[in-house]
């Protein structure tokens, strides 16, 4: 006479085998579609791209209606944008890529520098703010940082 044991695990394995039997391969488990993580990426950096276009039009709009834009590589971390407006206001924002960056800022409609020139630069119209940031506690600037 077989254990209970035995015949618990010989009735779990025959069930097995009939559902494997019985079923479809899509019953089982779902199929995966080729390619869809990379149509799901390429969807992501679509989605990317738009976010970052539409902030810096709206940086632009905000400072004068148009900017001026550089793009500089940060490795792994992604691209680093620095805009400047027409009025002299400066901002920047990341791109998970220097490819996404690019795309952002073409779509924005933005005039890309290759470097942070000497021209580029005297536009910048930094405020107090900046100044004391930049010198810290020798003109009274914030205290620690």
């Amino acid at each position: 006479m077989p254990s209970t044991l035995a015949l618990l695990v010989g009735s779990i394995v025959v069930m097995t085998d009939e559902k494997r039997a019985g079923a479809s391969r899509s019953d089982q488990e779902p199929e995966r579609t080729p390619g869809g993580r990379e149509r799901w990426a390429a969807l992501a950096d679509r989605w990317r791209t738009a976010r970052l276009a539409r902030q810096i039009r709206d940086f632009a709009k905000r400072h004068g209606g148009n900017a001026e834009g550089q793009l500089a590589y940060l490795g792994q971390v992604g691209a680093r944008i620095v805009l400047v407006g027409e009025n002299g206001q400066w901002g920047d924002l990341t791109a998970p890529s220097y490819q996404l960056g690019r795309q952002a800022l073409e779509r924005a409609g933005i005039q890309v520098r290759e470097s942070f020139d000497g021209e580029l630069a005297a536009k910048v119209r930094t405020g107090r703010y900046e100044w004391s940031r930049m010198a810290g506690m020798q003109i009274g600037g914030p205290r620690g940082g």
